[in-house]
Order: structure tokens, then C-alpha cells, then sequence
């Protein structure tokens, strides 16, 4: 699986939409490649209390909900197309779902992947 063909898979999710007066969704698509073969994608969800979460949360629920955890390769990609870094929330969170995954593989920028682990150089818990 390259990098190409998650980015793809991301775009293709992409579209924002009006979900209600307070909600829209898709600024932002992600995808994630597991180490079961599976592409998993998601959609940012904004609502106007701050309740909404990130298109890389959305596509890691659904991984979740199909019984894997261990991501090898994600990209995140905005409506306009642009490669967006995961936030911080998003890194720790995915982090936090398979010891294995601060070696996950993350396009940052175009032709740009760094490890998990790059992104998150201080980590918080004792060893």
C-alpha cells in the first residue's frame, strides 16, 4: 500500500458537507492503512459547541468497530487537497490505541513520512 493510494482513498472522503444549523463534516479525510491490509477513512465532523472530532479519530472508530488496532501507514488530506500533519490530539490518540503504533508511517507533506514516534518526541508516561 503507498502513500499514493491512502492519499486517494482520503480525497475521496472529502467534501464538506452541511450536516445541520450547528454541523457540517468533511473538511478533512483520513485514512488508515492496518497491519491487517485494511484501509480505514474518516471524515472531520465541526459542530458549533466544539463537540465535533478530527477526520483521523473518525476513521480510527471505525477501525476500532472492525476489531483491528494497529496502524501502519495514515494520511490526513483537506478539501482543498493539501497533506495535513495529524494535531496532537490525534497523534497521542492513535498512539495510545497499539503499543506498536509510534512506528506508524505518517505523510506529513508531499513526499514527506516521518514515524509516530517523531511527532511525539517527549513522551508523558513513565517507562
Amino acid at each position: 500500500m503507498t502513500f499514493d493510494d491512502l492519499y486517494r482513498e482520503a480525497r475521496k472522503v472529502t467534501g464538506n458537507r452541511k450536516l445541520s444549523l450547528y454541523a457540517e463534516a468533511g473538511a478533512v479525510g483520513a485514512a488508515l492503512f492496518t497491519e491487517k491490509g485494511t484501509i480505514f477513512t474518516g471524515v472531520c465532523i465541526d459542530t458549533a459547541c466544539s463537540m465535533g472530532f478530527c477526520a483521523e479519530h473518525s476513521a480510527a472508530a471505525s477501525m476500532i468497530t472492525r476489531g483491528e488496532n494497529r496502524v501502519l501507514k495514515m494520511v490526513a488530506v483537506g478539501e482543498d487537497g493539501k497533506v495535513l500533519p495529524p494535531c496532537g490530539r490525534c497523534r497521542e490518540f492513535i498512539r495510545q490505541l497499539h503499543n506498536e503504533n509510534l512506528k506508524t508511517e505518517v505523510l506529513i507533506a508531499p513526499g514527506k513520512v516521518v514515524l509516530l514516534e517523531e511527532l511525539l518526541p517527549f513522551p508523558w508516561e513513565q517507562e
